[in-house]
C-alpha cells in the first residue's frame, strides 16, 4: 500500500544533518495517523552523505535512498524523487536543517485544506547578504513584473505539492527555483506559509555568485515557456514589429532631413541603424510566423487529463 505522504530532500555533502533532520521529521510525524516515506537523493556527494543515509534506510524501512552517478544539479535531484514518491502529498525539504520540520503540520493542512501547492516563506532569513539581497530582488520586483505572479520566495525548499502539480513540471538548470511560477500559470492554487528559518549547523552552502546569474538566464527561459510556448509567435512578433517600427521611424527621420537640408552626410550611422532595425524586425517576424508553423504541425492531440481538477 502507498504511503500517503512522501517527503523528497535533495541532499549533496550533507553528512552531519542527515541523522538529525531524519529524527525531527520522525518525531514530528509520529502524531499524525498518516503514512508516509522519506526519499533522500543523492546528488553526488563526495563526503559521507551516501553512507549516512543508506544506515537511516537500514534502520527505517520508510526511508529510501537514491544515488544519482554524479552532481546533476537540484532541478535533476528533484525530479528524480518526484518519479520516485509514492504518496498523493509531496513535501521537499533542504537537507542543511534550516527547514525546522515542526512546520510540517502548516504544510500538510494546506494541502487538506485543497490548495494544489504551499510554498514556504523565509520572512526572516539567516543567509548571508550576498544570497539574500539578490533574492530580495528576484522575488519582490522582477519575477512580479516579468510573470505577474507576487510569491515572496519562489526558491524555498520548504514546499508541499498535490501529485498532480509534480506531473506537471520538467524541471532542468535552475528552474526548480521557479516551480510556484509554472505552477500559477497551469492555474493550481497557491498559498504560502510564513517559516522558521535555522541558522546552519554543519557543512557550508552549495551556491555562489554564478547561481545568481544562471538564475537570471532561467528567468528568461520561465517567461517564455509559461507565456509563449504555444504561442512564440506573439513572442518573437512582438520583438520585430517594435525593431521594425522604431527603424521605419528612423528612415522617416533620414528621409525628411534628405528633403529638408539636401544632405544626410553626418547622418549616416543612424540611416544604418533604421536599416538594421527593420532588417531585424522583419528576421523576427519570419521567425515567429516558421515558430508557429512548427507548434502547429507538431501539436498532437490535447491531453486534457491534467488540466481537470475534479469531475463530479
Amino acid at each position: 500500500m502507498n504511503p500517503a505522504l512522501s517527503i523528497v530532500i535533495p541532499a549533496k555533502d550533507e553528512e552531519g544533518s542527515l541523522s538529525k533532520l531524519h529524527q525531527e521529521i520522525v518525531a514530528v510525524l509520529s502524531h499524525f495517523k498518516t503514512t508516509f516515506e522519506i526519499i533522500i537523493v543523492d546528488d553526488g556527494s563526495t563526503d559521507n552523505t551516501f553512507e549516512k543515509a543508506r544506515g537511516l534506510a537500514i534502520k527505517d524501512r520508510r526511508v529510501s535512498v537514491i544515488k544519482l552517478r554524479g552532481n546533476f544539479g537540484k532541478s535533476i535531484a528533484l525530479q528524480t524523487g518526484f518519479k520516485a514518491a509514492k504518496g498523493a502529498m509531496v513535501i521537499t525539504m533542504d537537507a542543511d536543517l534550516q527547514d525546522n520540520p515542526e512546520e510540517l503540520p502548516k504544510f500538510i493542512e494546506k494541502i487538506n485544506q485543497g490548495y494544489d501547492l504551499a510554498v514556504g516563506w523565509k520572512k526572516h532569513r539567516h543567509d548571508p547578504w550576498h544570497k539574500v539581497i539578490p533574492s530580495r530582488l528576484l522575488n519582490n520586483y522582477l519575477i512580479p513584473f516579468l510573470t505577474g505572479i507576487k510569491i515572496h520566495d519562489t526558491n524555498c525548499g520548504f514546499k508541499a505539492y498535490k501529485k498532480q502539480v509534480l506531473d506537471n513540471l520538467n524541471l532542468y538548470g535552475e528552474l526548480y527555483r521557479y516551480i510556484p511560477i509554472f505552477a500559477a500559470k497551469n492555474n493550481f492554487r497557491i498559498c504560502e506559509i510564513e517559516i522558521k528559518h535555522r541558522q546552519r549547523r554543519f557543512g557550508k552552502s552549495k551556491f555562489g555568485v554564478e547561481r545568481n546569474i544562471k538564475g537570471m538566464l532561467d528567468l528568461i527561459t520561465v517567461v517564455f515557456l509559461t507565456g509563449y510556448i504555444k504561442r512564440p509567435g506573439h513572442f518573437f512578433g512582438g520583438l520585430g514589429l517594435l525593431s521594425f517600427f522604431v527603424g521605419f521611424l528612423i528612415g522617416l527621420y533620414i528621409t525628411y532631413l534628405r528633403i529638408t537640408t539636401g544632405s544626410i552626410q553626418y547622418h549616416q550611422p543612424l540611416l544604418f541603424l533604421g536599416v538594421l532595425l527593420i532588417t531585424v524586425g522583419f528576421q523576427l517576424i519570419t521567425t515567429g510566423l516558421l515558430a508557429e508553423l512548427l507548434v502547429h504541425f507538431n501539436q498532437k492531440d490535447t491531453d486534457v487529463s491534467k488540466y481537470i481538477d475534479r469531475v463530479v
